[in-house]
């Protein structure tokens, strides 16, 4: 059937937030009616619980993937948007004018990222950044104590710690305490009980926790990919060696650090160093729990990186099998925002800046023989990591959107 009729049918439905795989109904309707196929699909949406008013979001923390949830925030805010950044909380500033101008420049412009299509300005007395008519106020603050959200009209916000400060119960537990705050969110992998959360492989965890984290940018890439060859293959045991771009926890130049390896000049040399996506993977997805070992070689660029996956699967396979059951799995509606599929012998680094999948798997570079495969996924560790992060947020903001059909 072709896919006009169903745009044209979809003008005429009165339907709650969700969302349709146009893709899905051209593929599958053959023979049905638009109207009243889309009519049942209504029935089922507007079943679903929807918020009723827009959930307030704070940040804590302005770097790297700070700025990114922010672009993320604003660019999807609107009338109809459902969630709303409210607030971001930094560090105690000498010059809060001054501090807050520079933090305004940070946004607008991105060495890595390029401009920001959109429009912001500072408001030095109120301190805040007013982005495409969106009022953003800043707050100055050494610890969660000092802050109460509250004062400014902030209620039961979702609070998105991307400082990477605390990283268990106690630590995070301290942003509850704080007037407005009704959840917390954490950018890096979490210790103790807290459940770190891969979307697409087990946010169904989210609901029956205050405090979660997203796991990591690598975490985050591999772990879908692990869990489709898992259900279609078998994993026995492998091996996630991700080529990482270099980061902020590395010198400029030859300089003290704590950690092995990593004082050395982050421009002019790759870095054996230790990564915990291995653990992490299984603590996303129990069923390879054991079966994985991890390392990492931070290498000399400042964004995108590739995790080589390299694995013994149970049952013999090849080539194409395993990349038609990844193909598939890029355009499933489960997991279409986490795994993507490209298949070029020209594809390099760069040409994945600005990805918004959690992992783009490079379909030419796959080799497969009987039961040895090796993987090669490539993730913008900054933007498509905050991609993740944000449908976390969502999810704990209460947005779940109904996909369509099921």
């Amino acid at each position: 059937m072709k896919p006009f009729l169903w745009w044209e049918a979809l003008l005429d439905v009165d339907i709650k937030p969700c969302r349709i795989d146009v893709g899905q109904l051209v593929a599958t309707g053959t023979g049905d009616d638009p109207v009243a196929r889309l009519n049942d699909l209504r029935e089922l949406a507007n079943a679903q619980e929807h918020l009723d008013a827009p959930r307030d979001m704070v940040l804590y923390g302005f770097g790297r993937i700070g700025r990114l949830l922010a672009r993320t925030f604003i660019e999807r805010s609107g009338p109809a948007a459902l969630m709303r950044l409210r607030a971001v909380v930094v560090r105690p500033s000498k010059d809060p004018v001054a501090d807050l101008r520079k933090r305004a420049s940070l946004l607008r412009t991105d060495s890595i990222h390029g401009a920001f299509n959109a429009t912001v300005e500072v408001e030095e007395d109120g301190l805040a950044l007013i982005a495409n008519g969106n009022r953003v106020s800043f707050v100055y603050g050494a610890s969660p104590d000092d802050i109460d959200l509250a004062s400014m009209g902030i209620r039961d916000a979702v609070l998105i710690d991307n400082t990477g400060v605390w990283k268990d119960a106690a630590g995070l537990g301290q942003h509850l305490r704080s007037n407005g705050v009704g959840k917390v969110l954490l950018t890096a992998p979490a210790k103790g009980e807290i459940p770190n959360i891969v979307f697409g492989i087990n946010d169904e965890a989210i609901s029956d926790h205050a405090i979660v984290s997203a796991a990591s940018c690598t975490t985050n890439a591999a772990t879908p990919v692990l869990a489709v060859l898992d259900r279609a293959f078998g994993i026995e045991h492998g091996h996630i060696e991700t080529v990482h771009a270099y980061t902020n926890d590395q010198n400029l130049i030859d300089n003290f650090h704590k950690a092995d390896r990593r004082g050395r000049a982050a421009g002019l040399n790759m870095v054996i160093t230790s990564t915990g996506a291995a653990a992490a993977v299984a603590k996303a997805y129990p069923a390879l729990a054991g079966r994985l070992t991890g390392n990492a070689i931070r290498v000399p660029t400042p964004n995108v990186s590739l995790a080589i996956l390299n694995l013994n699967l149970r049952r013999e396979s090849s080539t194409d099998a395993v990349n038609a059951a990844l193909q598939a799995a890029s355009i499933a509606p489960e997991t279409q925002k986490q795994i993507g599929f490209r298949w070029s012998t020209e594809l390099v680094s760069s040409d994945l800046v600005g990805s918004r999948h959690a992992g783009m798997i490079d379909g030419a570079a796959t080799l497969v023989e009987r039961k040895n495969a090796v993987i090669y996924v490539w993730y913008d560790n900054e933007f498509g990591y905050a991609q993740q992060v944000f449908r976390v947020a969502q999810s704990m903001a209460g947005i779940r959107l109904l996909t369509l059909p099921t």
